[in-house]
């Protein structure tokens, strides 16, 4: 008697890792699965999914961004792009294993300018020297001949990207006008770049000439106005730390968004408990107040935050480019308040 048993799991359809992950992703866009507009899964989730390296998951979805099926936003990801090609085109066949593909138009820019883009998407913790080659369409070792490796890149990414924002020839009068606007310039150069905030701590600069370019315009502001050099580079470097601080939190969400899955706003939905725990425990009346006078609750935007905080910041500097130095000598911690032994 025949017995009925279940038909075997279809293989797996031939090709590279690469091909077969970028079909399955195909499949779900053609089927609806994800929508235009849908985040589709990141080098890194690939990775653990697939079992593959970032390299095999950036060469994925630079097959699906060749087909227009999908496409990189800053910040936001990779996502369904919104009018995703019905027919994927002919491809060329992949190159045999252990041939390199035809990399003659490589250039130092063009691999620099695709690090951006991975950064940009997804983070510097996804940047990889094989996932810049396989983002490219080259053999795994070839940017290797313009850069040394991986910290190198990174340097010339960020001179490139310091680079992206100009000054103009006729400047604004007056040294506020002209430090406000090195300000919101460089502003817009992290915000474009998240990234380049993450990169070195305020006590080891970084040595760029696009850099260099923002530190001469805020520095030629406070030239001319009696100030010794220690105090101009210190207003130099504390209005850089202030939007670089700010700076700093644009990739830490972008990081916590894709670690947690939740965005801003419902990861906060999710303090609600905590937040009641707090504002009816009657030990923190001020912070209660303040919360509470917010009708429809508190939005921190950094953008306005940043704009805010410049005018006193601004205002600070005013009382020393404008009237008297500060005043230099060793701090000393207040007083110790009476305790009731006293």
């Amino acid at each position: 008697m025949a017995v009925e048993t279940d038909p075997p799991d279809p293989p797996d359809p031939p090709g590279p890792p690469y091909l077969r992950i970028a079909a399955e992703i195909r499949r779900r866009i053609t089927d609806g699965e994800l929508a235009p507009g849908d985040r589709v899964p990141s080098t890194r989730q690939i990775s653990r999914e697939w079992g593959v390296a970032l390299a095999t998951a950036t060469k994925a979805l630079t097959t699906l961004g060749r087909e227009g099926l999908v496409e990189a936003r800053p910040r936001a990801g990779t996502v369904v792009a919104a009018a995703p090609a019905p027919v994927p085109p002919k491809r060329r066949a992949p190159a045999a294993r252990g041939v390199a593909l035809p990399d003659h138009e490589l250039t130092r820019d063009r691999i620099v300018r695709a690090a951006i883009e991975i950064a940009d998407a997804e983070g510097l913790a996804a940047l990889t020297m094989r996932g810049v080659a396989a983002r490219l369409g080259v053999a795994a070792m070839s940017p290797y001949r313009y850069v040394t490796g991986k910290d190198d890149l990174v340097l010339l990414m960020a001179d490139a990207a310091f680079g992206e924002e100009t000054y103009p020839a006729k400047t604004p009068a007056g040294w506020r006008a002209r430090l406000e606007l090195g300000a919101h310039t460089l502003w817009a150069v992290f915000r474009r770049h998240p990234w380049l905030a993450q990169l070195t701590p305020l006590t080891r600069p970084l040595m760029l000439p696009n850099l260099l370019v923002h530190g001469e315009w805020a520095l030629s502001a406070l030239d001319g106005h009696g100030l010794d050099p220690k105090t101009m580079l210190d207003l130099h470097i504390l209005l850089y730390s202030y939007i670089q601080g700010l700076a700093v939190n644009l990739e830490q969400e972008a990081h916590a968004e894709a670690a947690t899955g939740l965005t801003e706003e419902q990861w906060m939905d999710r303090q609600a408990p905590a937040m009641h725990a707090i504002v009816t425990s009657a030990r923190y009346p001020v912070f209660t107040k303040v919360v509470g006078a917010f009708k429809d609750g508190y939005d921190l935007r950094l953008d306005d935050l940043f704009a805010y905080g410049l005018k006193p910041l601004l205002d600070g500097v005013a009382a020393i480019v404008e009237g008297e130095p500060p005043r230099r000598g060793p701090w000393t911690a207040p007083s110790a308040p009476p305790t009731a032994h006293s």
